[in-house]
């Protein structure tokens, strides 16, 4: 029987109906003695149909997928550097950076920031000693802040108690250094030190998910735990780092979440996924030449999984879905809605010296959410807090860092975002404290210019914040940017309240808030 050539690998655009109805499962072509190959961990419930167990295929798969990486890989630093450093550690050192860029970050955004990182710091003896003020410094806006100070924790473990060696297995990895998961050490050890063992992220899972019509909730400890036996199953033993890099790239390519690339895939003969699509297409484009049976006929010789209760097909409650063809997979539980915050910020702004404008900045604390970066000062608001109570609370926070010079200012709603105010002070360099991280208990705190303020290590939500004060001072509401004061400045003792900001005034979750664009 020819199959019909899809002009879309995802299968949309099926006619309506077609692949409708779904036929009582044929028995998958595995032998019944492929059930005795699965691995120990396997349930009885889950059929060989979800497995790779014919070695043939196996090889078959191997052999396309790295002659495709071969031919189609990305020039990225991290791969140039672990393919020509000699040097093991130097060598392990170059992919644990980029792999932990990589986690929830894009390619294009990290290339930028890795680059900078391996330029100041090329060996984990350089990233031992740097300060975690400009380990900050150079993450800012690249998110998940944790990471960077987590990955010169480990570096420093690595200098100090192993001797500034590498463990040079995926088991020691994991076991040595905090912070690394199993992917991080998989990774670094497959690609460093050519172990054979998989790994499996987000793009990982999406492709083995695809090729073994794996349906079940990919988060599920189960699903990911068989999906572990999968990647160690197929990783090439000769090239370990190239395939797990191959399959990675796949899914990053062209095996996409919504708009997968399925004729240009290198491993199409092997994907369950996309053998069920052309099925359909080919069936129903018979349907349409009056050649198959009328609408609502079954799809002749779909293969299915053969266990009556599989733990790993699609569930009965989510069956096949036609148009979605081979984005039927994976399957995720649905995301919990974040939690919703609001905290007041006020950028609060005197004369500096020799008159360019001046911002107070606060430490964070060294751990937690954000932990060390600098900020405006802050604080959390209660909920059902009334826009007079939103500022009366923020004005007793700033004085506190500000003394009484607070009073001579302008307290300005910026927006709502973030609830931002900013406020002028009245007086120049000397009408307010400069620094009070001498005191016992209290974060360290600085005033900088906006040069300054735009070299230091701030969280993107600050940045936003800036952004808006921007804005505002482009319609005269916002910091100052160097204006003169006029005789109208407000005196000592009087406190002006400007009508709310024309910006949009909608709530934004304080995780959607705090997250950098894709391209930022």
């Amino acid at each position: 029987m020819s199959k019909l050539r899809a002009a879309a690998g995802s299968g949309r655009g099926l006619p309506q109906g077609a692949g409708e109805v779904r036929r009582p499962p044929r028995r998958c072509r595995e032998s019944p003695s492929s059930q005795k190959d699965m691995p120990p961990s396997v349930s009885a419930q889950q059929s060989a149909y979800h497995l790779f167990s014919r070695p043939a295929e196996i090889k078959a798969f191997r052999k396309n997928l790295l002659a495709w990486y071969d031919r189609c890989k990305r020039d990225l630093p991290w791969r140039n550097l672990a393919a020509s450093e000699p040097d093991a550690n130097r060598r392990a050192y170059a992919v644990w950076v980029s792999e932990i860029m990589l986690q929830q970050t894009q390619v294009a955004t990290v290339i930028d920031y890795y680059n900078r990182w391996m330029q100041k710091w090329p060996t984990l003896q350089a990233l031992a000693g740097a300060s975690l003020e400009d380990v900050n410094e150079l993450w800012a806006g690249l998110g998940y802040y944790s990471r960077g100070k987590r990955l010169q924790e480990a570096a420093r473990k690595v200098v100090s108690e192993l001797g500034g060696q590498m463990p040079r297995t995926a088991e020691e990895l994991q076991k040595l250094l905090p912070g690394v998961g199993r992917y991080t050490a998989g990774a670094i050890a497959s690609i460093s030190h050519g172990q054979a063992t998989g790994v499996v992220d987000g793009n990982v899972i999406r492709v083995l998910c695809r090729v073994r019509c794996i349906g079940a909730d990919s988060s599920s400890p189960a699903v990911t735990n068989r999906l572990w036996d999968l990647a160690n199953a197929l990783v090439d033993p000769a090239r370990p780092g190239d395939f797990n890099q191959a399959v990675m790239e796949l899914g990053a390519t062209v095996c996409s979440p919504r708009a997968p690339l399925c004729t240009e895939c290198p491993v199409k003969p092997h994907c369950r996924a996309r053998g069920r699509v052309e099925k359909e297409l080919e069936f129903a484009s018979k349907r349409l030449l009056g050649k198959a049976a009328p609408k609502g006929s079954p799809v002749p010789d779909v293969e299915e999984c053969a266990a009556g209760s599989c733990s790993l097909c699609l569930p009965a409650s989510e069956p096949w879905d036609s148009s979605l063809g081979v984005a039927n997979f994976p399957r995720r539980a649905a995301r919990k809605q974040p939690r919703a915050e609001r905290a007041a910020t006020c950028v609060l702004e005197r004369g500096g010296h020799p008159g360019e404008p001046e911002y107070l900045i606060v430490q964070r604390p060294s751990s937690g959410l954000l932990a060390g970066l600098w900020e405006f000062p802050s604080l959390p608001l209660g909920p059902g807090l009334k826009e007079k109570q939103q500022r009366e609370a923020l004005l007793g926070h700033v004085q506190a860092w500000a003394g009484e010079a607070v009073a001579r200012g302008c307290l300005r709603l910026v927006g709502e975002t973030y609830v931002v105010y900013s406020l002028l002070l009245g007086g120049g360099a000397g009408a307010a404290s400069s620094r009070r991280d001498g005191e016992p208990g209290r974060p360290a705190c600085r005033w900088v210019t906006q040069a300054e303020f735009q070299k230091s290590a701030v969280s993107t939500a600050m940045k936003k914040v800036w952004k808006a004060c921007e804005r505002q001072s482009g319609e005269g509401r916002g910091p100052s940017k160097g204006r003169k004061r006029g005789p109208d400045a407000l005196h000592a003792g009087q406190l002006k309240v400007d009508a709310a900001s024309s910006l949009p005034r909608r709530q934004l979750s304080l995780h959607a808030f705090l997250t950098a664009p894709a391209g930022e």
